[in-house]
């Protein structure tokens, strides 16, 4: 494998700035210092386009690559938008992969996700669990299409002695987040419900499944730490789970969530809408044993991502997508 530490004159393209994951991910770059970053929006850069990632990484020329972007969304978004998901993220993914590997950069992070685990794997999920079993309908392109991505990274490294290591974060939240009221994750989708309802003094909010499903959560910022991290001191072919090892059920996030908007109404879960899977709870026994944690509690987080939520309320509108590769 090459020299995979940075230095503040290395070259680093962070593909999906504007999505929360990238986005993070450059804030805390450039608090640590770097500011020779790479970044090109959508308008610019077509990451589906293979002629167009290639002769951007020709002119370009980085040195890392912090592969964020993708098609993500919850639940309806990937049952309404299957194909979508699968065709664009493998496009994205050997695009970016394959133009790293032939334009010499010496190192690429790939960011996998752990609703891409079996539904029913044993919790904590581990890292060797990925693919020990079916996968999760509701997300089952998504899951494909990541996991495709995944092995990419093994088989490039495998084949070609590329340094490329793949993360798998726990559900993500915080600033910059898609607030979309029908393709959000659970955090933005609860927080913008519960926002609705407070300006329309609604005495009650209808919240999807009957509130029993456990997730783990992972303030983004924390997150872009931990890629920033990994990218310094992780080298391995093997996946990496980054999370908090804490879980919340879907009802008591919805109290902490309609605490901090400031709606005193009641909740009610309807349990004819679906739950998804059940629990998920990542094992982070191999980044800990490497040195990292968390630092952000779901208290300051959730506050953290409201106020950013209040900030922007006029030009998040045109951040409720479910395309990030921007």
């Amino acid at each position: 494998m090459n020299d995979s530490t940075m230095s503040q004159r290395d070259r680093i393209y962070v593909a999906g700035h504007r999505g929360l994951v990238g986005s993070a991910i450059v804030r805390r770059l450039r608090v640590l210092g770097y500011e020779n970053l790479i970044v090109r929006d959508r308008t610019r850069l077509d990451l589906t386009d293979t002629r167009a990632v290639d002769a951007f990484f020709e002119e370009t020329r980085p040195d890392f690559v912090f592969l964020a972007a993708a098609k993500v969304g919850g639940i309806l978004a990937n049952e309404t938008f299957p194909a979508d998901f699968l065709r664009k993220n493998l496009q994205i993914e050997l695009n970016v992969i394959d133009a790293a590997y032939r334009h010499r950069v010496r190192k690429l992070q790939f960011l996998g996700s752990s609703c891409i685990y079996p539904k029913h794997a044993p919790q904590p999920l581990r890292e060797e669990s990925l693919l020990s079993g079916p996968l999760e309908p509701t997300n089952q392109s998504y899951a494909v299409a990541k996991i495709a991505g995944i092995h990419l990274c093994q088989a490039y490294a495998q084949q070609h002695d590329f340094d490329a290591i793949a993360l798998m974060p726990t559900n993500l939240y915080g600033p910059g987040d898609n607030f979309h009221p029908e393709y959000a994750h659970v955090v933005p989708a609860l927080m913008g419900r519960f926002h609705e309802a407070v300006r329309a003094k609604a005495d009650e909010v209808v919240v999807w499944g009957t509130g029993t499903p456990l997730r783990e959560l992972l303030f983004v910022d924390d997150l872009a730490d931990a890629a920033v991290f990994l990218m310094q001191h992780y080298a391995e072919t093997e996946i990496i789970n980054v999370g908090t090892g804490q879980e919340i059920t879907i009802r008591h996030l919805a109290e902490q969530i309609a605490d901090v908007v400031g709606f005193r109404g009641a909740i009610r879960f309807d349990a004819a809408k679906a739950d998804g899977t059940p629990r998920k709870l990542l094992d982070v026994s191999r980044i800990t044993a490497l040195g990292w944690r968390p630092s952000t509690s779901l208290a300051e987080g959730l506050r953290a991502t409201y106020r950013w939520f209040l900030e922007h309320e006029s030009e998040r509108r045109g951040l409720q997508t479910a395309y990030s590769t921007n």
